[in-house]
């Protein structure tokens, strides 16, 4: 179950980096511009590392994520997302928890700062254009990516709950 659970966060979050790209297309910006806003939160200012770090922890944190989730229900059985239907609930929680706890903290207080820094004082060009672009767009991005933190949770908890639900020796857990 562990791994289901693992595996689906991984899935998960691939698919929502995947939308997060096409917002970029949609918004005219530069592929990855989501993703360069992580890595250069962080540090990383070149344009050819930024947005990848920035993929790779956004792929990490919706894979632990999806372990945690299978973790909780190795130790409680009425977290285990067994099912379509328990799988969507329980996902759409742990998207928004991940939401609060992660997202919006991290966003508030360290991402949102930097990118206001970046207006004045950007360390490069490619830093400044991509502080720019979410120039004024602190309440659009947070209340977006509560959105998408429950399309990612709908995702995890259907794969989840499915592949649980398909292996025979998971619903002992239930």
């Amino acid at each position: 179950m562990l791994a289901y659970c693992t595996l689906a966060g991984l899935l998960s979050s691939i698919v929502i980096s995947g939308l997060l790209f096409s917002l970029d297309f949609i918004s005219k910006t530069p592929p990855g511009t989501f993703f360069a806003v992580i890595g250069s939160s962080l540090g990383f200012y070149d344009s050819n590392t930024s947005p990848y770090v920035g993929l790779l922890l956004h792929f990490a944190t919706g894979t632990v994520a999806g372990n945690l989730l299978g973790q909780g229900g190795i130790f409680w059985n009425r977290l285990v997302p067994f099912g379509l239907r328990r799988g969507t609930v329980l996902g759409v929680i742990t998207g928004i928890s991940l939401w609060l706890v992660l997202f919006l903290p991290l966003t508030m207080y360290i991402i949102q700062p930097k990118l206001e820094m970046f207006n004045f004082s950007a360390p490069n060009q490619y830093v400044f254009v991509i502080a720019q672009h979410f120039r004024g767009l602190d309440m659009i991005v947070v209340i977006g990516s509560f959105f998408f933190h429950i399309v990612y949770g709908i995702i995890l908890g259907l794969i989840a709950g499915r592949l649980i639900e398909l292996k025979p020796d998971c619903s002992k857990f239930v």
